[in-house]
């Protein structure tokens, strides 16, 4: 069973979901919010396996909730649900770590699927328009700095990748800075868990 939090400032939005979800056995709701701080204090309070999120919240982005969130749990996978849509938000979403970005006039069955892909680590990216996703996947990274997070992914400390790669530790630094200013992170841990949701590179 998916464990799922809900964070919506809409009540009614919220209650919409719970019905929809309520005769779904794959589908447990394990808590509310209605704020990005609400948000972040139940997903460390409760643990889910997926936040079901809306892009604007009342009192920060939900951009902001989830990185915290993410930083806290690396192992929670965010979808994004909005009625919001432009390139530069959707883009804005993965590279804060989301794993998904969805419209609220998207059908059950597609919604109920994208939070089973989402909580079994499959991206739901695929689905986006295809600028989109080349912005993501060729123009986010420069082809070296996928390579040095590809190894980070694995495990290599800046001298083994230093040694694969054929390059400086200082170097191999130097690539680790930009790829996490790219992607909205500080640490190389958060910078290996986006581009592991996100199958950013080879």
């Amino acid at each position: 069973m998916i464990s799922l939090l809900i964070v919506d400032d809409h009540e009614m939005v919220r209650a919409g979901l719970r019905t929809l979800f309520a005769d779904v056995p794959a589908l447990s709701i394990v808590g509310e919010a209605a704020s990005a701080a609400e948000a972040v204090r139940e997903a460390e309070r409760l643990r889910p396996q997926v936040v079901l999120m809306d892009l604007r919240l009342p009192d920060a982005s939900g951009l902001d909730a989830c990185r915290e969130i993410l930083s806290a749990l690396p192992g929670t996978r965010i979808l994004f649900l909005t009625s919001h849509s432009d390139e530069e938000a959707i883009v804005s979403t993965v590279m804060a770590g989301a794993c998904g970005y969805l419209l609220k006039d998207i059908g059950r069955d597609a919604l109920i699927r994208a939070i089973e892909d989402a909580a079994n680590g499959r991206p739901i990216v695929a689905g986006l328009v295809p600028a989109v996703e080349k912005r993501i996947d060729s123009t986010v990274l420069a082809p070296q700095e996928r390579r040095v997070l590809a190894l980070v992914v694995k495990g290599k400390t800046n001298k083994e990748i230093a040694a694969a790669l054929e390059l400086s530790e200082r170097t191999v630094k130097h690539y680790l800075s930009n790829a996490c200013t790219k992607l909205g992170v500080s640490r190389r841990s958060q910078a290996a868990a986006v581009f592991t949701r996100q199958q950013i590179g080879p």
